[in-house]
């Protein structure tokens, strides 16, 4: 696309100079020949300190919020009022606009979005609609294979948020599902995306490091409701009374005013069955989840679906085959009667509410593998997780879980101190080793919960970062 053409579709004058512009960035370490650079001025650098690395680079052109004082530019330069917002509009030019040729699905909320959407892309492809998935597990094209950002891609931007969506046109997707977080929505990574519904979870405290208040967490959250020309909203959250007035919408939940309802709930060992009240009808649903809270995430997510086309017995089908996302609650089995659960609840009230969820449905034992992240992740936690992991589980095995440069042993410590008296723990630093350890003495009807790591691919210790993947360790154990 040349400089003039994509001026014109920002709204903006078009400079003298009129290059080709091949994509766009606002890191200049990202930037190769024909890039179009953004300057954006964070809270702690002025990307204008970076024209020289990006006229060195190769760069085609510049766009920012105006240059300071004394500085001139070495490349044609596009003035904005805002520059992170240019960034999501640039980035969608470049690619195409390749979410108006998509039904693009988008989920928010404080907790259950990353299931909802996986769940979501699931029955429209149980329907027969070529769907892909963006989220922050990674993303699916429409064959259903999980990939992953490059490493230093750990929050996708908005330029890899559209090159993505063109991926996913390209490789013939009919939807997309894409994971908003308020993050995503505050820094207007997915601002140029054209939305065709907005899924709502429900709404808690939580980044208000960032965001400053609950208010202003859900101001960034309610942007996607604003935006979607359809919402589905979660009867259940007070949140919700205050998006009913943005449009067109329908509710789920177990609220007598709820367009999608679930009744006759039953909590097995293997999963889930309950009754549907929903515009399609009523009809029996099985998902083969552990946990209550699943049903409401299943109600959000046949609503979505049920929207782009799905009718209620492609919506049976696709319940029964879905097996959750890979690291939460993920559930494993074998033929002696054991469970393992691998989950990525690593802070006291997410392991709480994992250890409470197993404990109603383990008819034996609950087995704990726990670890604590090293370095400044939060050393508070430690102890409080050794205080829930010994009070919930039967037994726990306290282990690594990326120590990074913290010295095992003492996060170790900071755990025992949370038992706080209570002895039913084992210490075992090597991962493996308590994996193995666990399993092995588990007994049928036992539940083992692999706690912390989920979906992660590497395991870092403090000289080595190791490829890692807790399922096949699962797995591996499960097989010894």
């Amino acid at each position: 696309m040349r400089l003039h053409d994509l001026a014109r579709d920002l709204k903006l004058p078009a400079p003298a100079e009129n290059p080709e512009v091949r994509g766009v960035t606002h890191n200049a370490d990202w930037i190769r020949p024909g890039s179009l650079f953004v300057a954006i001025r964070g809270a702690k650098h002025d990307g204008h300190r970076f024209l020289a690395q990006a006229q060195t680079g190769g760069a085609a052109a510049v766009l920012g919020e105006g240059l300071p004082a004394g500085l001139s530019s070495p490349l044609p330069y596009l003035k904005v009022t805002d520059a992170r917002a240019a960034l999501a509009d640039a980035a969608a030019a470049l690619s195409g606009h390749p979410s108006r040729q998509l039904r693009v699905v988008g989920v928010t909320g404080t907790d259950g979005k990353t299931t909802t959407a996986w769940m979501t892309v699931h029955l429209l492809r149980s329907a027969g609609l070529a769907s892909g998935l963006l989220s922050t597990v990674g993303y699916q094209l429409p064959d259903g294979i999980v990939r992953h950002f490059p490493a230093h891609f750990t929050t996708p931007e908005a330029p890899q948020v559209q090159e993505n969506l063109r991926e996913q046109l390209t490789a013939g997707a009919g939807a997309v599902v894409v994971e908003a977080s308020s993050h995503a929505l505050a820094l207007d990574r997915v601002r140029a995306v054209d939305w065709t519904v907005g899924v709502w979870t429900q709404l808690t405290s939580e980044h208000l490091d960032f965001h400053g208040s609950v208010e202003a967490y859900f101001a960034e959250k309610r942007k996607l409701i604003e935006r979607a020309p359809f919402a589905v909203l979660n009867a259940d959250d007070p949140w919700t009374a205050r998006l009913t007035e943005l449009g067109p919408h329908v509710l789920y939940g177990q609220a007598a005013n709820a367009d999608w309802r679930a009744g006759q709930i039953t909590e097995g060992q293997n999963g889930l069955s309950f009754q549907v009240t929903s515009p399609l009808g009523a009809f029996s649903a099985e998902l083969p989840t552990i946990g209550r809270f699943n049903v409401h995430n299943a109600l959000a997510a046949m609503a979505a679906a049920a929207h782009l086309g799905a009718d209620a017995a492609q919506l049976q089908v696709g319940l029964r085959s879905f097996r959750g996302v890979p690291g939460r609650m993920e559930l494993l089995s074998d033929a002696h009667g054991r469970r393992v659960v691998v989950d990525f609840a690593h802070t006291p009230p997410s392991l709480e509410k994992a250890l409470t969820t197993l404990r109603a449905t383990t008819a034996g034992r609950l087995l704990l593998v726990i670890g604590s992240a090293g370095g400044p992740r939060d050393p508070s936690k430690r102890a409080p997780l050794g205080e829930v992991a010994t009070r919930l589980a039967d037994h726990t095995w306290f282990t690594e879980e990326d120590s990074r440069d913290t010295p095992i042993y003492d996060i170790l410590a900071e755990m025992e101190r949370g038992a706080a008296g209570r002895t039913n723990f084992t210490r075992l630093p090597d991962r493996r080793e308590a994996i193995r350890a666990a399993i092995l003495a588990a007994r049928p009807g036992d539940t083992v919960l692999l706690a912390g790591k989920g979906p992660e691919d590497t395991l870092e210790r403090e000289h080595e970062t190791l490829p890692w993947n807790e399922v096949q360790e699962a797995r591996d154990a499960l097989k010894g």
